[in-house]
């Protein structure tokens, strides 16, 4: 009997660990196990966005908020863009951008599943510069294209497949429908996409991408190294252990950054001011990255 038994749930993790997808990260090229839809997690998503957005109170700086919009808006077009010129362009759809800023002292920001991204007002005595806050917004929409939060969920779904989960899936007619259960199961449980915690590796790699994010939007990646130090000098986490935190240590993020700068530098263009306006200004800086982009294409046929 024991043994039956010890078959079933092998089985079970067999089943398990076959549904879904298996996608490569973009950049780092990492391989993972996805158990839910991309439809599952935009609707979720989507509902808590609208639900929080109903609570907060929006920022009443006009410059403030128009800078995160226009930094936001700028990473948006650049992670677009090298989606598209690596065969991700179907992954595009999936993204609704918009860009907040709330009145709230915390020193955070957060991008769901969609690309809905909320920056708090604390945050920006910290960041300082329009790059700094590059840094910041390309790790959190590092976040969104590497899906870690249906990663998150599918590790929650593995970890429990010997209870509810055991049942959900032999009992299953497909593998769409076991999946909206075991979606179904885990959203019941008070998952929230804005304060996910994420595994240290998937914040590593939401480090790595989001340099390579803002460098390719035309923000110097080098800023992350003052940033970093600055929010060591806040939270006074630079020495302290990362053993049980999601998030490494100050220290070890702020190493990890200095051996990825090169890396990102290699993605980095400067871009070149031409007015003073700033809304002219932005528009005249993604033209001007464009253009170069095809004029070199055109001189590499």
């Amino acid at each position: 009997m024991r043994k039956v038994r010890f078959m079933l749930m092998a089985l079970a993790a067999a089943i398990v660990m076959s549904c879904g997808t298996t996608r490569t990260v973009p950049i780092t090229g990492r391989k993972q196990n996805i158990l839910v839809s991309d439809e599952q997690v935009l609707s979720l998503s989507n509902k808590e966005y609208t639900n929080y957005m109903k609570s907060a109170k929006l920022s009443t700086n006009s410059a403030n908020t128009a800078m995160v919009k226009r930094v936001g808006q700028r990473l948006a077009t650049a992670v677009e863009m090298y989606l598209s010129e690596h065969g991700m362009q179907a992954e595009t759809k999936e993204y609704s951008w918009e860009f907040n800023l709330v009145q709230d002292q915390s020193v955070n920001a957060f991008c769901m599943p969609g690309g809905k991204i909320v920056v708090y007002e604390g945050l920006l005595p910290v960041t300082k510069d329009e790059a700094s806050l590059a840094i910041v917004l390309g790790h959190e929409i590092a976040h969104a294209v590497a899906k870690h939060s249906a990663e998150q969920m599918s590790k929650q779904i593995k970890n429990q497949y010997g209870t509810e989960i055991l049942g959900q899936v032999l009992n299953a007619a497909g593998v769409s429908s076991g999946t909206t259960q075991l979606a179904q199961i885990i959203a019941q449980k008070g998952l929230q996409f804005r304060s996910l915690k994420y595994s240290r590796d998937n914040e590593s790699e939401a480090d790595r991408m989001g340099l390579i994010f803002a460098a390719m939007a035309g923000y110097d990646p080098n800023v992350a190294v003052s940033f970093w130090q600055r929010m060591a000098q806040m939270t006074g986490n630079s020495n302290q252990s990362d053993v049980f935190s999601d998030h490494p240590s100050d220290a070890k993020r702020i190493a990890a950054i200095k051996q990825e700068l090169p890396e990102a530098l290699t993605y980095y263009k400067p871009v070149v001011t031409t007015t003073s306006n700033k809304k002219t200004s932005t528009t005249k800086k993604k033209t001007t990255t464009s253009s170069k982009k095809k004029k070199t294409n055109t001189k590499k046929k």
